[in-house]
């Protein structure tokens, strides 16, 4: 079970605290919400946020905004978990909203073009190294390799649509799973 608070935490320094961990979590906020609730305000022990983490994990929503409610109640009550999803939403809305606003001005630009092409090809190299560096920790097995060789060949190869290859995938994954794992 997890420990009553040790001290009262106003609402101001849970907004800020989770403004903080939407302001700097680019890319996904875990880390610096583990950082920021554990380390830098020391509201949680390590065990504690992990608790709460793993609850928000198997809910449905992002996971730290789930947890953010949970630890907002904990220390404010329903007070406390608005306030936590307010902190750490609305600064990147606002940012995101600026950004649509000079996109909406200046997106014509060629300069803004190449822009916008780096940056997807840096989002997704970050997505194949962070699929790269799950795969390998994980033992795959035969299984597991081919159903990411049919994923990568339905997807560059095929130029399928990722929603029609994943949902094409699901039954194929079972099926190679349960057939493999016959023999």
């Amino acid at each position: 079970m997890i420990n009553a608070p040790v001290r009262a935490i106003s609402l101001f320094e849970l907004f800020k605290g989770f403004a903080t961990i939407g302001l700097l979590g680019f890319g996904g906020v875990a880390v610096m919400a583990r950082h920021v609730i554990v380390e830098k305000y020391h509201w949680l022990t390590d065990k504690e946020y992990a608790t709460i983490l793993g609850m928000g994990q198997v809910l449905p929503g992002a996971n730290v905004v789930n947890a953010s409610v949970i630890i907002g109640d904990r220390f404010q009550g329903p007070k406390g978990s608005i306030v936590c999803v307010l902190g750490i939403m609305v600064l990147p809305i606002l940012i995101l909203l600026v950004f649509a606003l000079l996109y909406d001005k200046f997106g014509q630009l060629p300069a803004v073009s190449v822009a916008l092409t780096g940056a997807g090809a840096a989002a997704a190299g970050m997505v194949l190294a962070t699929g790269l560096k799950m795969a390998i920790k994980v033992k795959l097995g035969v299984a597991g390799w081919l159903i990411i060789g049919l994923a990568v060949s339905g997807i560059l190869i095929l130029r399928l649509p990722l929603v029609y290859v994943v949902l094409a995938l699901i039954p194929t994954a079972i099926v190679i799973t349960a057939w493999l794992g016959k023999k």
